[in-house]
């Protein structure tokens, strides 16, 4: 719907993290929460349009050239312009070392190989993200092996993929990118060659907190129709949320939503913060919203009953838009182990 992300755009929000002195709102990761929680609250495939430039944008901020700076903030800030972080590829989700997107170096340029998939904003972003594996030895480790590029979607060679039939977040525009013999110029590198990996994994600390803001909107929404239909609805000669069992699992839902919202503010002050345990405390965020949104929204079709599993009541919609939230950025599963390594590490650290 490109008259609400224009509407967005003019307000401001496609570009929230941009400096000041380009025209952005330098809002930090609390700023960003509360706004992933609103928009998500209202549609999270128009959200995942709006909020999924914050990531490539990102990586510029903490790593770009001032040339690059120059090119992309001011390119965002004069037209509607969107973007796309190209790091997942069909073989390569959670195992982000599997990348096999390759960049090889000729001279003053990169040539660009590979496919990317499931990509935000694929087939209608202005310029990408990507991650491309620049060491040719598969035995190198993935601190050194990667390398980041911010690539025109005009390059020769970039074939957009059509939009993918998604169970949920359909609003949003998500397609494969494949990339052949695209050139790119060295200067397009953001940060250091071989420091692409180093940077995807920080931005995914930064960013995690977000998604486990998308998780409370979502969840809070499913209480709030929650409620509204339990009021409404009677059964027995009396609202269904007079009925203990009904009335227990909003209390439920209440309890879940308020846990992960305090998880996401509490990991989102840590990265605002520079705090060395963001990365332990976002995936605990993430994870905890993740999981609860996808309960909230499995219990508000049950209180709905049949209606809720119609196109006709919003719960259905909902949960498909749940779902994905188990998935990307880290699946609730990798989340788990990184909370618990995280953990291990600091009792190794503090001797115990």
């Amino acid at each position: 719907p490109t008259d609400i992300l224009r509407e967005a755009w003019e307000l401001g929000l496609t570009n929230t993290v941009l400096p000041k002195h380009y025209g952005g709102m330098e809002l930090g990761a609390v700023d960003l929460c509360i706004i992933a929680e609103e928009l998500y609250y209202a549609c999270a495939g128009i959200g995942a349009s709006l909020t999924i430039n914050n990531i490539p944008l990102l990586t510029i901020v903490l790593a770009g050239s001032d040339e690059l700076k120059h090119e992309y903030f001011n390119r965002m800030t004069r037209e509607l312009v969107l973007s796309a972080y190209c790091v997942t590829e069909p073989h390569a989700g959670s195992d982000v070392n599997a990348i096999k997107t390759r960049a090889e170096r000729l001279g003053d340029e990169f040539i660009l190989n590979g496919e990317k998939q499931w990509i935000t904003n694929g087939g209608v972003a202005n310029w990408y993200f990507v991650l491309a594996r620049t060491d040719p030895d598969p035995k190198q480790r993935a601190g050194k092996a990667f390398t980041g590029f911010i690539v025109d979607a005009d390059t020769k060679g970039i074939i957009k993929g059509s939009k993918e039939s998604m169970m949920g977040q359909r609003a949003s525009n998500t397609a494969s990118v494949t990339f052949e013999d695209c050139r790119v110029p060295v200067g397009n590198v953001v940060g250091v060659i071989g420091g692409g990996f180093k940077l995807a994994m920080r931005i995914f600390d930064m960013t995690r907190p977000g998604v486990g803001a998308v998780g409370v909107g979502i969840a809070q929404r499913c209480v709030d129709e929650s409620i509204k239909y339990a009021v409404e609805r009677k059964t027995m000669g009396q609202p269904i949320i007079a009925h203990q069992a009904v009335s227990n699992m909003i209390a439920d839902m209440l309890i879940g939503v308020e846990s992960a919202r305090l998880a996401v503010y509490k990991a989102a002050w840590l990265v605002d913060s520079g705090s060395p345990k963001a990365g332990y405390m976002a995936s605990i965020a993430k994870c905890l919203a993740a999981d609860n949104a996808n309960k909230c929204a499995s219990d508000a079709v049950q209180i709905y009953g049949g209606a809720g599993y119609c196109q006709d009541y919003p719960v259905e919609k909902l949960m498909r838009d749940a779902k994905i939230l188990q998935i990307y950025e880290g699946t609730s599963q990798i989340q788990r182990q990184i909370i618990i390594k995280s953990k291990l590490d600091q009792l190794a650290t503090e001797g115990l």
